[in-house]
């Protein structure tokens, strides 16, 4: 697999993608390794878990912590610290490992639940994208539903609402977002920082600007976690108002990554009005309850189809079951999207319909959508979770 090791790109090629051509240890590399120790008494490995933490390289020297939950049996957090020394000792370049452990103490109130759709909505973590006010997660639980064109749209809505947008491709296997939105060339590179490319006015990142046409990405969960890290602390991201997330289909490691490295402000999820697909966003929108992720609502997409000569208006993919979603949930809809030919041609023209005809009644859908998010963010940002004796 070749995936554009240009010496331009070399600081975001080599720690993505293991090792430079001189064989230097990259933070992929040891995450790789450190990703095939499974902890005995939590049943996953150690860097989906998210205990691996720290993790400094200086030449062949390796120094991590390995944080676990304060009553984690001794036992278990010998055998893994153990192992994970010896799999980063095993790999090449390394000269000397330093592996500590510290104790993760349970949160004020952790345990408890919350009103359904109603956690805080935080901020993003300060240490990785500090200038970024609100970070948003665009998931649907099975493909095909037209996630990427509603994130696409969604950004362009709230740029055109006079925010300053960002949108990151995280569907590593199909990034389609640069086509999409008509992203041309490649990010540049400035005091060992990633330029994002801009279209429309939006800063736009996404794996597909590193890969030749065609070439596959066949990447395992530490791979996946490097990469979500990376479109973050190494992207010179500036002030923005609003940095989206188009994540892959699913409930896969690319939501849990980012769920771990940032605090999301909320995720919108996509649905066709169909049962197949609302069967598989249930499972979208319970994820994202489990990890504390406020869930701003649903956009039910592809809802009907309006005849361009009769104007009748055909519910091809079924109807209401957007509405049903939220309701079991407990949260609103956020705006539905009739099925639209030119919708369709803006994506694969990179002429989103939002900005090619933004006086359209598509385009007035997905500006509906942006101002129902905008004000779903603002309500969420300032409950608080309830206070439990």
């Amino acid at each position: 697999m070749t995936l554009g090791r240009g010496a331009s790109y070399s600081g975001l090629t080599m720690s993505l993608f293991g090792r430079d051509k001189g064989g230097a240890v990259t933070d992929a590399a040891v995450l790789a390794a450190l990703g095939t120790v499974t902890d005995p008494h939590l049943g996953q490995d150690i860097v989906t878990l998210g205990l691996v933490k720290g993790l400094q390289i200086d030449g062949g020297r390796v120094s991590f912590t390995l944080e676990f939950p304060a009553e984690h049996p001794p036992t278990a957090k010998a055998d893994v610290h153990s192992r994970a020394r010896k799999v980063v000792s095993g790999l090449s370049g390394v000269s000397e490992v330093r592996a500590s452990m510290a104790s993760r103490a349970r949160p004020a109130g952790a345990g408890h639940g919350h009103a359904p759709g109603h956690a805080t909505a935080p901020g993003p973590a300060p240490d990785l994208i500090p200038e970024v006010k609100r970070t948003l997660a665009v998931s649907s639980g099975k493909g095909g539903v037209g996630k990427s064109t509603v994130a696409v749209n969604l950004a362009l809505a709230l740029q055109g609402r006079g925010a300053s947008v960002g949108l990151v491709d995280m569907d590593v296997y199909g990034p389609n977002v640069p086509l999409m939105i008509g992203a041309r060339g490649r990010p540049g590179m400035m005091a060992n920082r990633i330029i994002p490319v801009q279209a429309y006015g939006v800063k736009v990142m996404s794996i597909g600007f590193f890969l030749k046409e065609g070439d596959p990405v066949i990447w395992r969960g530490p791979m996946i976690h490097s990469a979500v890290q990376q479109f973050l602390k190494d992207v010179e991201w500036g002030e923005l108002d609003y940095l989206l997330f188009d994540m892959p289909p699913g409930t896969g490691d690319a939501q849990l990554s980012l769920s771990q490295v940032i605090p999301l402000s909320g995720v919108v999820m996509v649905t066709t009005p169909q049962e197949v697909s609302l069967l598989d966003v249930r499972k979208g929108l319970a994820m994202f309850r489990k990890m504390n992720v406020p869930l701003l609502g649903v956009v039910e997409n592809m809802a009907g189809f309006e005849c361009p000569h009769c104007r009748h208006t055909t519910p091809i993919f079924g109807e209401g079951g957007g509405q049903t979603l939220a309701d079991e949930f407990g949260i609103p809809v956020l705006g539905s999207i009739p099925i639209d030919l030119e919708t369709r041609v803006g994506g694969d023209t990179g002429a989103p319909i939002v900005v090619a005809r933004p006086r359209s009644a598509q385009a007035d859908a997905f500006r509906r959508v942006a101002r129902a998010v905008a004000e779903r963010v603002s309500s969420l940002s300032v409950l608080k979770l309830p206070t439990i004796s």
